[in-house]
C-alpha cells in the first residue's frame, strides 16, 4: 500500500525561544495524533528561528514522501500565508524534482479558535461578568487589508457569540488602532472592565508588546479595570483544526477568500499590490546562504 501524504506544518518564526519551544511541542502533540493513521508529520520555520521548512521538507522527502500536504500555521492570510510560505515552498519543489504540495489554508477564523479565546478570557474574568466585560482582541496586523478584515470578524464573531458588552479590535503593529487606543475607545463607550485578548497562536516578541502595553495603558488609566488574557496556545483543539486543515488541503473545498485579497483585487489605496510578485523570505539556516534579508516583497499570482 502507499504510504499516506504526510503534513508539513509551516511558521512564520520567532526570535522568542518560548514561543519557538511551544512550536515543537506543538508539532510533537500533532504527530502523536496523526500516528495511528499512519501519516508522518514534520514542522518547520520560513525565518527568525530553526528547524527551518527547508530542514523539514528535507527530512519527508529523505523519508521517500514526493507530495506534502502543506498547512500554514498562521491566523490568517496575510503577505505570509498568501506570498512568502507558498513561494518558500515552491522553492523547496525545485530543490528536490519530483516533489509537489498541496496547500492548506490558515487556521481562521474558526469555531475552535473562538472557543479557544472564550476559554483564556475566562480564565481572568468568570463567564458571569461578561455582559459588563469589554474586551479588545489584539491582532498582529499587516499592510494587507483583507487580513486586518478578517481578524475584526473575530472581534465580531466573539461578540455575537458570547455576550461581552462590546469587543473592540486592536493591532500591535503595521494597523491602527493601536493597543492603547483600543483600550481608550472601549473606556470611552463606558468600559469599567478590559479584557485584552492577544490573537496570537503561541508566544513571542509580539503577544509580549500586546501584554507590556496594556499594562502601560492600566497604570495611566486607574478608573478601569484591565485584564490580558493567555495566547491560544499548544492544545489539542488547535491541533485538531490542524488535522483539519490537512484533510481539507488533500480531499475537500480550499475556500480561501479572494474577494478582497488586494493581490487580486484593486482596492482604493492599495493599488500597487495588484499582481505584486511573490518573493519569499530568506532563513538564516537555509542552505542557499542569503542570511538574514528581511526585505521581501508580498505577492499573490494572479
Amino acid at each position: 500500500m502507499t504510504a499516506p501524504q504526510p503534513l508539513l506544518i509551516v511558521g512564520h518564526g520567532t526570535v522568542d525561544d518560548g514561543g519557538v519551544e511551544e512550536f515543537r511541542a506543538f508539532i510533537d502533540r500533532v504527530r502523536g495524533r496523526m500516528a495511528p493513521a499512519g501519516i508522518d508529520v514534520a514542522g518547520g520555520f520560513i525565518e527568525l528561528s530553526a528547524p527551518a521548512v527547508t530542514e523539514a521538507w528535507g527530512e519527508l522527502a529523505a523519508r521517500g514522501h514526493r507530495t506534502m500536504a502543506a498547512v500554514p500555521l498562521v491566523l490568517v492570510a496575510a503577505g505570509h500565508g498568501k506570498g512568502d510560505i507558498p513561494a518558500a515552498l515552491e522553492r523547496e519543489v525545485r530543490r528536490h524534482p519530483g516533489t509537489s504540495f498541496a496547500f492548506g489554508r490558515p487556521m481562521g477564523p474558526h469555531p475552535v479558535l473562538l472557543d479557544l479565546l472564550a476559554e483564556r478570557i475566562a480564565a481572568v474574568v468568570p463567564r458571569e461578568e461578561w455582559a459588563d466585560t469589554a474586551v479588545v482582541l489584539v491582532g498582529r496586523g499587516s499592510t494587507d487589508p483583507d487580513a486586518n478584515a478578517e481578524v475584526c470578524k473575530v472581534s465580531r464573531l466573539l461578540q455575537e457569540t458570547c455576550g461581552f458588552d462590546t469587543v473592540e479590535t486592536a493591532f500591535v503593529s503595521l494597523a491602527p488602532p493601536d493597543v492603547a487606543a483600543g483600550l481608550e475607545r472601549a473606556r470611552r463607550l463606558g468600559a469599567r472592565k478590559v479584557v485584552v485578548a492577544p490573537y496570537f497562536l503561541f508566544d513571542g516578541v509580539l503577544p509580549q508588546r500586546v501584554a507590556r502595553q496594556a499594562q502601560e495603558y492600566a497604570r495611566a488609566a486607574p478608573d478601569i479595570d484591565v485584564h490580558v488574557s493567555g495566547y491560544l496556545g499548544d492544545t489539542d483543539a488547535l491541533a485538531e483544526l490542524v488535522v483539519e486543515r490537512y484533510h481539507e488541503a488533500l480531499h475537500g473545498e480550499i475556500r480561501m477568500n479572494c474577494d478582497t485579497c488586494a493581490y487580486r483585487v484593486l482596492l482604493p489605496g492599495f493599488e500597487d499590490k495588484l499582481g505584486a510578485p511573490q518573493t519569499p523570505h530568506h532563513h538564516p539556516d537555509d542552505p542557499t546562504g542569503h542570511g538574514h534579508g528581511h526585505g521581501h516583497a508580498h505577492g499573490h499570482s494572479r
